[in-house]
């Protein structure tokens, strides 16, 4: 069995090369561009940089520069930015076709999102976050169809930043 790809504290590293939504490729494919494990960006670059990502439907990608906000943040904005990882992540679920799995994930997005009495920090909308998950959560256990622009939610209240 051939060694997997580590880091030097032993952690698996997702070398392979992904798709647009995220599933890996052969390697040596050409693929979407990878967000780096270490990424390390103030809240309003994170934001900027996601919302482009969704914006373009790269969900999977805007996914990873979130998870990198939680795991690389302020300990008393964890459970926020989780919350913007599990959207994103269940948008990617939607784009894949994952209904059962994106219901999940965009559940969990959307109580992480409503955990405190905000306002939340960095001009992040929670409230229409937390709204636009459980519209879509609805729409797909009504068998809406879902369009790309759907899967585009506005991370910040617009004109503050």
């Amino acid at each position: 069995m051939a060694g997997r790809d580590r880091d030097e504290s032993g952690r698996p590293r997702s070398a392979r090369p992904r798709d647009a939504l995220g599933r890996p490729l052969p390697p040596g494919s050409a693929g979407v561009p990878r967000v780096p494990n270490d990424l390390v960006l103030a809240p309003a670059e994170t934001l900027a940089y996601a919302q482009d990502l969704l914006d373009r439907g790269l969900a999977f990608n805007a996914h990873e520069v979130l998870e990198a906000a939680w795991k690389n943040g302020p300990v008393d904005e964890q459970i926020l930015w989780k919350g913007l990882a599990q959207l994103a992540v269940g948008i990617t679920h939607v784009q894949r076709g994952n209904l059962k799995g994106a219901t999940t994930l965009l559940r969990r997005a959307s109580a992480h999102l409503a955990h405190d009495d905000w306002p939340a920090p960095h001009a992040i909308d929670v409230a229409g976050l937390v709204d636009y998950a459980d519209a879509l959560i609805d729409d797909l256990a009504a068998g809406v169809d879902v369009t790309p622009t759907r899967l585009r939610p506005r991370l910040v209240v617009l004109g503050v930043q």
